[in-house]
């Protein structure tokens, strides 16, 4: 029984630990954020389609809207992934993953504006103090702010958050069966391959050619993340209290905070490392004291 009752921890854990590495793989494979978007989606299809093939035999098909829905929530998952590997790309893969994180607060507040679901009154309280920690990583405040242009990066980064935040609100409609999370994960992916695609297409950056080293990272970016990684947080996180999920997530931005230092060389000034401070503290905040009980999946997500 002991096994069994820390297996949630484990899994979250790696989860966590396994989605840490999403924005070191997309500076591995050295490509445009539209392509690395489209290639993490269509590579992991074929896995959550034998994933979803597999929840259909044993729990029946899904409701038709739920379906609709999830394949909605796509369109904002593709805006999600090109916002945050721009982000990436203007503020590094640490501080992006960061700057991502502050979802959290925006799913609490277009929920309380589309759905009518008032906030805690900790997540108001935290709102300032995380827009404190988005200056500072912005490098407006000190001197050395690393990155090729951080005011443009903390933009993208709450660009991602936003679109994220309503990616997880569609989803959370279009799933209301915990036990089976790669279905509306392929509905979603499947249009977010297509969107991204297009927004590639307009953008003038999509390379539909595969090369190689560039496409055997973008293959582990979709297993391990989009596969693996979601699967993991998805299956665990209901299953633990909502004040434990909230400090085990926190694994993921600072996981990639250290990865970015350890093999990108990323060096974040001291005023853009109080920021990540500032932020990820502000999410702990806000999240650490919800209900007793088990914690919504669609309020604790960890970001692409």
């Amino acid at each position: 029984m002991a096994g069994s009752s820390r297996l949630p921890y484990a899994t979250a854990i790696l989860g966590a630990l396994v989605i840490a590495f999403s924005g070191i793989l997309f500076r591995f494979a050295d490509v445009s954020a539209s392509t690395a978007a489209f290639f993490r989606c269509f590579y992991a299809l074929p896995f959550l389609a034998l994933l979803a093939w597999r929840e259909q035999r044993r729990f029946g098909p899904r409701p038709s809207r739920q379906r609709t829905l999830a394949l909605a929530a796509g369109v904002l998952f593709a805006a999600d992934l090109v916002f945050w590997h721009k982000s990436i790309e203007a503020v590094g893969a640490g501080l992006a993953t960061v700057l991502g994180n502050t979802q959290v607060l925006f799913v609490a507040l277009l929920a309380w504006l589309i759905l009518r679901e008032r906030p805690e009154a900790r997540v108001v309280i935290a709102i300032p103090v995380m827009i404190v920690g988005l200056v500072l990583i912005s490098g407006v405040v000190g001197r050395g702010a690393y990155g090729e242009d951080p005011m443009l990066g903390v933009v993208l980064g709450v660009l991602t958050a936003i679109a994220y935040s309503g990616f997880i609100l569609i989803l959370r409609q279009g799933n209301r069966d915990w036990r089976r999370p790669a279905g509306p994960l392929l509905d979603a992916t499947f249009t977010a391959a297509i969107f991204s695609a297009v927004v590639g297409g307009f953008l003038g950056e999509i390379d539909l050619v595969p090369r190689w080293p560039s496409h055997g990272w973008l293959l582990l970016l979709a297993v391990e993340s989009q596969v693996v990684g979601w699967i993991l947080i998805s299956i665990s996180l209901p299953r633990l209290p909502a004040a434990v999920t909230s400090i085990l997530l926190m694994i993921q931005p600072v996981g990639s905070m250290v990865l970015g230092r350890l093999l990108l060389d990323e060096t974040p000034s001291v005023m853009q490392i109080a920021g990540v401070i500032i932020i990820l503290g502000g999410v702990l905040f806000a999240t650490s004291r919800r209900r007793v009980g088990a914690a919504r999946p669609e309020e604790a997500k960890t970001v692409p």
